[in-house]
């Protein structure tokens, strides 16, 4: 067994095996060094996949429970096992990282199992899990580690009352309460999930409204939905302390600006207050790999760090933590590591929250076009006037599309409603070509489809909407 490889990454979640698999697509010797059991990073393991399995699942019962009578449909005698939900979830969880094994073994990729240290910029030392080391050399390493959970100064997370992401994966009992300390995409898709089975959800949030960083229209409608679905949102504090007595946490607040404390009592406390990159204990400073204040390791457009030889994608660079765009720089490193000419359009990066309805989002926000001093028309449209919506009675949300005043470039697309998800596909790959809202408009979108409130939203960018 070879120790010298053309390239090794260093992290096997969706930028690392993807960066792997497009190395050895390109006739690159390549391994990857992984320490979990499994491979498929957070995401797969505890991250994107298992929490849309809880999703989906959470959401059939609260369909079940509360909308199938609107459709004549009748459940009796309905009920949850919360243990089968959960081995529904790590059956799914099985099945996707056992995949990417399957794909390592095709492209011929040697998985290391164990945690990687620079010791030179071309040497890594292996601390294997089996126990003893291995130092393998490569022509090129690409850092691909992901990010790990944030908490609060003082807050200690036991992954049982006091939680984070991974914690709240796997609560049983479902809670008869929950205190949620943070309402962006993390904090308030797994508040959903357990208040859909019953739980009271308290979330705390320090910004004026939930969903930091969207458009402030949608932020604005998206938390007077979740009010409507019975969440508690208090808005504009911050969480002061965490008490937590091995039976339940007191959560203390305050408001941002000042005023008296609150503290509520609950069951489970989660705290999603973001992630940060991981980027310790690799050995970065032993050979001089330059990082940001934020501990994210800088690079070029290539993905290049400063080191020769050394690159880095995914959630320890700069840009939005997603899987999708890791994937997508995985692949463009790989390609530039192969003398190709790999690149990643991060303007035109998707961002979704898999609640209910779903929340979808890509390019700049009316927020981002009077920052830039961008003169913009808008376009939206409800989905109370598409008739599949109708059909479905599942009314809720708009497609807004936002034009450059001059040239009618599309510059972004947000949407709320039950397909967001899939729908901002079309926007991105419309942005991706440079088209226009006209082109949009003028795009023939089947009957009677949610995507026809695309079509919609782009005439009404003109004043021309057909069906409102």
């Amino acid at each position: 067994m070879s120790d010298a490889f053309d390239v090794v990454v260093i992290g096997s979640g969706p930028g690392g095996y993807v960066a792997a698999i497009r190395a050895a697509q390109l006739g690159l010797n390549v391994a990857c060094i992984e320490k979990r059991e499994t491979l498929g990073g957070t995401c797969l393991n505890v991250g994107c996949m298992p929490s849309k399995a809880l999703l989906h699942a959470s959401h059939l019962y609260h369909e079940a429970g509360h909308d199938f009578e609107k459709f004549g449909l009748s459940v009796k005698g309905l009920s949850v096992d919360i243990g089968k939900m959960l081995a529904s979830k790590d059956e799914t969880v099985k099945s996707l990282t056992g995949g990417i094994e399957f794909l390592f073994k095709k492209n011929k990729i040697e998985w290391i199992k164990g945690a990687g240290k620079f010791t030179g910029k071309d040497t890594i030392e292996v601390a294997l899990n089996d126990g003893g080391s291995r130092t393998v050399t490569a022509k090129n390493t690409i850092i691909a580690t992901g990010s790990d959970v944030a908490s609060l100064p003082g807050v200690e997370i036991d992954e049982k009352i006091v939680v984070s992401s991974t914690g709240a994966l796997d609560l049983n009992p479902a809670p008869k309460s929950m205190v949620v300390i943070g309402g962006g995409v993390i904090g308030l898709e797994l508040g959903s999930v357990w208040g859909r089975l019953g739980a009271d959800i308290t979330v705390v949030e320090f910004m004026d409204q939930v969903l930091p960083g969207m458009d402030m229209e949608v932020r604005k409608t998206f938390g007077r939905m979740m009010k409507k679905q019975g969440m508690t949102l208090k808005l504009s504090n911050k969480v002061t302390a965490v008490e937590n007595n091995g039976k339940s946490a007191k959560v203390t607040f305050e408001p941002v600006k000042g005023g008296d404390s609150t503290t509520i009592e609950a069951d489970v406390v989660l705290v999603a207050v973001g992630r940060h990159p991981y980027t310790y204990g690799l050995g970065l400073e032993t050979i001089g790999v330059e990082m940001d204040e934020r501990s994210r390791i800088k690079i070029g457009a290539d993905f290049s760090t400063n080191v020769a030889g050394v690159w880095a994608i995914g959630d320890v660079v700069e840009g939005p933590m997603l899987a999708h765009k890791a994937e997508d720089e995985g692949v463009a490193c790989a390609e530039n590591i192969a003398g190709l000419n790999g690149s990643v359009n991060h303007a035109v990066i998707p961002g979704v929250v898999y609640t209910a309805p779903e929340v979808a989002t890509v390019g700049k926000s009316e927020e981002d076009l009077k920052a830039d001093g961008t003169a913009y028309n808008v376009g939206k449209f409800p989905f109370t006037a598409n008739s599949r919506s109708k059909a479905n009675q599942a009314t809720e949300g708009f497609v807004k599309i936002l034009a450059d005043k001059e040239t009618d470039r599309i510059l972004g697309v947000h949407i709320i409603g039950a397909d967001a998800g899939n729908m901002i596909a079309q926007a991105a790959t419309a942005m991706e070509f440079g088209a226009s809202a006209e082109d949009i408009a003028l795009t023939c979108h089947a009957h009677p489809t949610e995507t026809e409130a695309m079509k919609e939203a782009a005439l009404a960018v003109h004043k021309r909407t057909i069906h409102m």
